[in-house]
């Protein structure tokens, strides 16, 4: 059986009108296989770009703003309690808003959240309402002036942070694996389309070779204008995919890898700013929180005020700009630590209340205000990252628009106008 369509075909395919006819059917195969897997790597090329701009970068940024928002919430709790009976308004309505912010981005991201990152959510979602329980509690003692308030607040600091941020850490971990493997799956060559693209121009240009010595005729319009075709098709594709990794990598390097670095040490700077506000709280049985303090700021500026996270922003920065910034954050954190010493000084030598209100107070010279200003240019710094990445992505999905569709309709061009080519020769065989 085999024998009998095998034979009929090598007779054909040593004859020239054969040897056409196959080229035309190859020439069409390929065309539409190229234009097939092409559109369809463009296709996944525009989702991905979409998956990093609407849903992976996002729920990032959600996650930082969730830990952020507890991590404030928690140390302005504790200025909040060194009041000593009715706490400043714009303390508890700044905890409040940290609260409300906190629990809004928790409901809205577990809408698309999953795996890791709903898990951690459904920590969130029940512990948070259990932590502000605890600093209502510690808020009504303080009122009244009884010392088990001081206990309280302890409680509600040591379930945010062991186990209420370590969620919220969870979240921000997994969300930004999601969004990295979104940022280097549009950086992936697409192998299939670039290999069918050149098997496709190879197929073309030693076709054209063999007609030529088949009929002495140098150029075919047809096999001409299936070749441009090609051309364009494949550079279409290249130049897109080439674009879009070029500014995912861009908004990777200079925007969110930045401003990952930089919520982390604002969240640093927060945990820090709880620990010195507990160990004024503890009044003399505070030195867990103030070596924690240590251990936060040092991880912040570094154990002699240069290094730490603060130095990796610094050289991570892309442009001066992103440098000034990051260099004020480290002077106001300087600025704090240099405070903080002096709050310590008032406090060993039994000058407590002088001691809270240097860290609590409004003035210049307060430990509140050098870590108030820290803390907006490190947010300010975040901000930026965040728009870098954002116009890089959406620069990514402008240079993607209409891709598949153009390589598309070009390999039907191409198929076509081959197909036209080809059939004029062999037509002169018959």
């Amino acid at each position: 059986m085999l024998n009998r369509v095998w034979r009929p075909l090598r007779r054909r395919a040593a004859t020239s009108p054969g040897q056409l006819t196959f080229a035309l059917v190859a020439v069409v195969a390929l065309s539409l296989a190229f234009g097939l897997v092409g559109a369809l790597t463009m296709r996944d090329s525009v989702t991905l770009v979409r998956d990093v701009s609407v849903r992976s970068g996002p729920l990032t940024v959600q996650a930082q703003d969730i830990y952020r928002s507890l991590s404030d919430a928690d140390a302005t709790a504790a200025s909040a309690f060194l009041a000593n009976g009715v706490e400043p308004a714009a303390l508890r309505t700044r905890y409040l808003d940290d609260i409300t912010h906190a629990t809004t981005t928790v409901a809205a991201a577990l809408r698309s959240a999953e795996g890791d990152s709903a898990a951690a959510l459904d920590v969130l979602v029940v512990q948070v309402p259990v932590y502000t329980g605890l600093v209502e509690a510690a808020r009504t003692y303080n009122r009244q002036g009884l010392p088990l308030g001081g206990a309280y607040l302890r409680e509600a600091s040591a379930l945010m942070r062991q186990t209420i941020l370590p969620a919220a850490q969870e979240l921000y971990r997994a969300e930004s694996q999601r969004l990295t493997r979104a940022q280097s799956a549009v950086s992936r060559v697409p192998w299939a389309a670039a290999l069918l693209g050149l098997a496709l121009l190879g197929l073309l240009m030693v076709t054209q070779v063999r007609l030529r010595r088949m009929t002495n005729r140098v150029l075919n319009r047809g096999l001409l204008a299936a070749t441009l075709a090609s051309v364009v098709a494949f550079g279409w594709m290249a130049i897109a995919v080439t674009g879009a990794a070029t500014r995912i990598n861009n908004g990777a390097q200079e925007g969110s890898l930045q401003v990952g670095i930089l919520a982390e040490a604002r969240i640093t700077a927060l945990q820090a700013r709880a620990d010195e506000g507990l160990t004024l709280i503890a009044r003399g049985d505070g030195a867990q929180f103030e070596q924690d303090f240590t251990v936060m700021m040092e991880r912040l500026v570094g154990a002699d005020g240069t290094g730490g996270l603060l130095e990796r922003a610094n050289r991570q920065a892309s442009d001066e700009a992103a440098r000034s910034t990051v260099e004020e954050a480290r002077s106001h954190a300087r600025a704090w630590l240099t405070t903080h010493r002096k709050v310590r000084e008032l406090d060993d030598s039994s000058q407590h209340l002088e001691a809270v209100r240097l860290a609590t107070g409004t003035g210049p010279d307060s430990a509140a205000n050098a870590a108030g200003q820290l803390d907006a240019a490190l947010a300010r710094g975040i901000t930026d990252g965040r728009q870098h990445f954002d116009r890089q992505a959406e620069t990514a999905s402008n240079i993607l628009r209409g891709a598949d569709l153009a390589v598309a309709l070009l390999a039907v061009l191409l198929a076509a106008a081959g197909s036209f080519g080809l059939y004029q020769r062999i037509a002169e065989y018959r």
